[in-house]
């Protein structure tokens, strides 16, 4: 059934519970003052980035994320006045045929 115009089609927006990051915020208060639970969990992550499976790459994203900050994505398209916007107008595919050669 389409929505009549103007009516939107998430009239309760997006749900601002987050369970899991609750769930996680009340155990790491029930820490306390005792930051020996958080220091395991740095141990640890420290400890899987330092690994050769494949858990090392995700642990040294995480990692870099909050000690450097979260990559900057950049734009592609947008406003052409805006030289921070990159826009492409052009793509020129450019194929070469073997020569007699070649083959």
């Amino acid at each position: 059934m389409p929505f009549a115009p103007g009516q939107s089609g998430n009239p309760g927006g997006r749900p601002k519970a987050k369970p899991f990051q609750d769930a996680l915020r009340m155990e790491l208060a029930a820490v306390g003052e005792d930051q020996k639970a958080l220091r395991a969990i740095a141990r640890n992550l420290i400890a899987l980035a330092q690994g050769s499976d494949n858990l090392a790459l995700p642990a040294i994203a995480q990692i870099a994320d909050r000690l450097d900050g979260k990559v900057p994505q950049g734009i592609i398209g947008g406003d052409e006045d805006d030289p921070a916007v990159r826009t492409f107008t052009t793509i020129e595919l450019v194929g070469v045929r073997p020569s007699a050669q070649d083959t």
